[in-house]
């Protein structure tokens, strides 16, 4: 990876550079986004993705709109750089880390007393930022492990790992430490249908690491519990607020299955996704374009002219909900957010 961070700030180009994750596993290519468009367009094509990442994209792109702009009057400055910033939040409108990264950056720039102490102070931040979800993934991996015996089978779905965060992982990282303390942890990665994240994405990280992992349907999980395979269940969250968790559609699936089989199902996830404000029914969920289910690859899998519905997160009730492990400790419901 990129020095091992999938998301980073190039000084010697001023761009953000990231790893095109829609070019995985079969090519690695890295992308320099020069200018907010460029990286709006990454977000939509999913060439960066997972909350965290989400956070340190929009904060870096905060820092890109303040770099970019030519405004020297620091109010012409700042509607500039808010005018970006807006562009940036609205292209995804679930996980909640985006908007957080962004008005986190933003409001350091407009405390600046002109627009190049803005601009200095917004890329300060940004990096701050993404320094800050390196060590809170390891606090989460470091708590989480603790959860895990000896020998286990987790189930994940979708990607919560190092190409979610700027490196290590939240419900990966929760592996990886584990793994790294000497147990021996087998991993299920659901395939993640439409755009296979966890077939494309987990079994690679999976794979480099050297951590045992085998890929499924999604349609398979309920059977591998009902068999007595899996013993944890461990996923990342675009959103938590104090009633649900919001992931990558499947997730309140595999959380019902768990429940009923009496498996401990957790959620891995910086406090940055924590939303105080709103209550589960008042949270967007994305609905994306009807070609992610149609096509594969070059394969049309649906007719001509008949609709698809493809949403791209879900709601679990907390009450399915075991933990949330987060960088302060493992946190049981009801969670006070």
């Amino acid at each position: 990876m990129n020095n091992g961070v999938t998301i980073s700030w190039d000084d010697e180009t001023g761009s953000i550079c990231l790893i095109d994750q829609t070019r995985l596993p079969n090519e690695y290519q890295m992308v320099h986004c020069r200018t907010v468009p460029r990286l709006v367009k990454a977000i939509k094509r999913l060439e960066v993705r997972g909350a965290p990442a989400l956070g340190i994209a929009g904060g870096f792109g905060v820092a890109l709109a303040a770099l970019n702009s030519v405004e020297k009057d620091l109010s012409r400055f700042l509607a500039d750089v808010r005018s970006q910033a807006e562009l940036i939040r609205l292209t995804r409108p679930t996980a909640v880390n985006l908007s957080w990264g962004i008005s986190r950056v933003l409001a350091v720039t407009e405390t600046a007393s002109d627009a190049d102490s803005a601009r200095h102070a917004a890329l300060a931040e940004a990096k701050a930022l993404a320094d800050e979800d390196a060590l809170k993934c390891r606090e989460i991996g470091r708590i989480g492990a603790a959860l895990l015996p000896d020998i286990c089978t987790v189930l994940t779905h979708c990607n919560a790992g190092a190409l979610a965060c700027r490196e290590w992982g939240t419900a990966l990282g929760v592996i990886r430490s584990a793994v790294d303390c000497g147990k021996k942890v087998h991993v299920i990665a659901c395939e993640t249908r439409p755009l296979f994240q966890g077939a494309r994405l987990t079994a690679w990280e999976l794979q480099r690491d050297g951590i045992d992992v085998k890929v499924v349907t999604d349609s398979c999980a309920a059977f591998l519990m009902q068999q007595g395979t899996i013993d944890f269940v461990i996923v990342g969250a675009d959103r938590i607020t104090r009633d649900a968790v919001f992931n990558k559609i499947g997730t309140y699936m595999h959380a019902v299955c768990a429940g009923y089989h009496g498996i401990p199902f957790y959620v891995a996830a910086p406090c940055s996704s924590f939303d105080a404000v709103h209550s589960a029914r008042e949270v967007v969920i994305e609905e994306r374009e009807r070609d992610e289910i149609a096509c594969c690859g070059r394969t049309v899998t649906m007719p001509a002219g008949v609709p698809a519905l493809n949403y791209a997160f879900d709601r679990t009730p907390m009450s399915l909900v075991s933990a949330v492990i987060c960088e302060t400790g493992v946190l049981r419901p009801p969670i006070d957010i």
